[in-house]
């Protein structure tokens, strides 16, 4: 028995726990079925031999009640753990956005990047993926980082790595997603701090199998592109991102603020919160705003979409 590269603390945490249920099942096996063939040895049927008449034992089955309950809760405080570190990214991770599409992975980091089937991500440093699908449901898979998270149309997922061990690693669709579904491969480069260094500034990096081809001019960043969209797109015309009057809801510091909607109900902005009023404008109006946006669905596409908010997220 044996499992892929622990390349994360996670996944070793991981590990250590999977371990622990395979051996204590182990145990157990060997004790239960033992036991059954020690007793169906030693009290078989014998001639001359009348059958002793047990009414039971209390200290017995005290035990029997009271261990499987400790191993139970030990499994789900154990599991508990493990899963919130698994889920809350740390505040400071680079954050890499990531598309979905049949049959390829496309990111988008936050210096305007983009690459398809190769994720550059740096050693021991925090990452969170946020992921969106453009066409049916995906499963973003890294058995090496023991991470897997749906990606599904019309809304975010996310997921986040701390790796520790430089190299590649393989990136899978674990949800069947269509004819060439077991294709839809990408690549994961764990750089190091050099390599990461010399990858950001747009230098072309010795990895034999890397398709990426980068200039050394730069490109503007994800921010960038969105303030860009958005003058072309005219949302200026009703939005601000200095917090002036005008007809929509200003963008200055809206990111993870609370929303007052014209139903009383209060929402976070967050980042579905966001896709959703680009897609579906009038599904959550803002308190003291009319239903005058149109609807942006199939307008922009995924990658414009997180550039918008990502421009968004900037105007703190």
């Amino acid at each position: 028995m044996s499992l892929p590269i622990a390349a994360t603390d996670v996944a070793v945490m991981w590990d250590h726990l999977y371990w622990f249920l395979v051996w204590l099942s182990v145990f157990f096996f060997v004790l239960v079925v033992g036991t059954m063939i020690y007793f169906v040895i030693k009290y078989r049927h014998q001639k001359k031999q009348k059958p002793v008449f047990i009414t039971g034992n209390h200290t017995l089955e005290v035990i029997w009640s009271i261990v499987p309950l400790l191993l139970v809760l030990i499994v789900f405080v154990w599991g508990y753990v493990v899963y919130r570190k698994m889920i809350h990214a740390p505040p400071n991770s680079l954050e890499v956005r990531v598309i979905g599409k049949q049959w390829l992975w496309q990111f988008q980091y936050e210096d305007g990047k983009t690459t398809v089937n190769e994720l550059f991500v740096p050693v021991n440093q925090p990452v969170k993926l946020i992921m969106s699908s453009e066409d049916v449901i995906h499963s973003f898979f890294v058995p090496d980082f023991r991470v897997k998270q749906d990606v599904v149309p019309g809304m975010y997922t996310s997921i986040w790595f701390e790796p520790t061990v430089p190299g590649r690693h393989q990136i899978f669709c674990a949800e069947y997603c269509g004819t060439s579904h077991s294709q839809m491969l990408a690549d994961l480069y764990v750089l190091s701090e050099g390599d990461w260094a010399q990858w950001k500034a747009g230098k072309k990096l010795n990895l034999k199998t890397s398709r990426i081809s980068m200039s050394n001019v730069p490109s503007p960043t994800l921010a960038e592109q969105g303030k860009k969209l958005m003058l072309q797109k005219g949302c200026v015309a009703c939005h601000s991102d200095d917090g002036s009057p005008r007809p929509g809801p200003t963008y200055k510091n809206l990111f993870n603020s609370k929303v007052e909607l014209a139903n009383g109900q209060v929402v976070i902005a967050d980042e579905n919160y966001l896709r959703e009023s680009i897609e579906t404008p009038q599904a959550k109006l803002v308190k003291g705003f009319g239903p005058l946006m149109p609807t942006f669905r199939g307008i922009v596409s995924e990658e414009e979409i997180n550039a918008i908010i990502a421009y968004i997220k900037s105007l703190k």
